[in-house]
């Protein structure tokens, strides 16, 4: 692992329906891309829920291993990740990952809305740039917002942690209602490339899977 310097990392703690001794364990693990695109496991490792003490000692591992800090790190909204990969790797930063955002959205939201928040949420997933993103975003909470505060938050509350990997490490914290206007600098990713991350993160992590239980 010395050699490889990964630019991005997902992760994902996979919560298991089994009890193992009576605890309630999950499998951590981590997908990372090189800078030329290679997709590797990186580290996969069983935990007591998704602890910080757990995901630190994972990172610790892979860090003593030889890997050092990816650009960005991608997961959900569990606190015991990012408490631990500050710790860790302070330098990488952090965005919120769409598979789980899109399904965290749609859990606060009846199921007969599904289809046109769908069409909404894809909006802001697929903009051209933040521009675009952040107007999609606000009109979201605009036409979802007043009947179900808590699905609109999910999208507004967090929105420059879901578009870490487009924007720069400076944006400012979204706490507000709603998007600012003027959202900070783009870097070069396109919304085609961040579906494709999110779509290989999501098979990666499955593959991952099988192999622990087939291995």
């Amino acid at each position: 692992m010395a050699e490889a310097d990964y630019v991005y990392c997902w992760v994902d703690g996979i919560h298991l329906k089994v009890r193992l001794e009576q605890d309630k364990v999950c499998l951590l693990v981590i997908i990372g891309v090189r800078a030329d695109g290679r997709k590797e496991l990186v580290a996969l490792a069983d935990g007591f829920r998704e602890s910080a003490d757990s995901w630190a000692d994972l990172l610790r591992d892979a860090k003593r291993r030889g890997m050092t800090a990816p650009v960005l790190a991608v997961g959900d909204g569990a606190l015991g990740f990012w408490k631990a990969v500050r710790d860790v790797f302070p330098e990488t930063a952090e965005q919120r990952c769409w598979w789980h955002k899109i399904g965290n959205v749609l859990s606060a939201l009846p199921k007969s809305i599904h289809p046109a928040a769908k069409r909404a949420l894809a909006e802001i997933y697929n903009a051209e740039d933040k521009t675009h993103a952040a107007a999609a975003a606000n009109a979201f909470a605009a036409e979802f917002g007043i009947k179900w505060p808590k699905a609109a938050a999910k999208i507004t509350d967090d929105f420059f942690k879901a578009f870490e990997g487009r924007l720069q490490p400076t944006a400012p914290a979204a706490s507000e209602a709603t998007v600012p206007a003027e959202p900070p600098p783009e870097a070069a990713r396109s919304g085609a490339q961040i579906r494709q991350l999110a779509f290989w993160g999501a098979a990666l992590l499955i593959a991952a899977v099988a192999y622990f239980f087939l291995r």
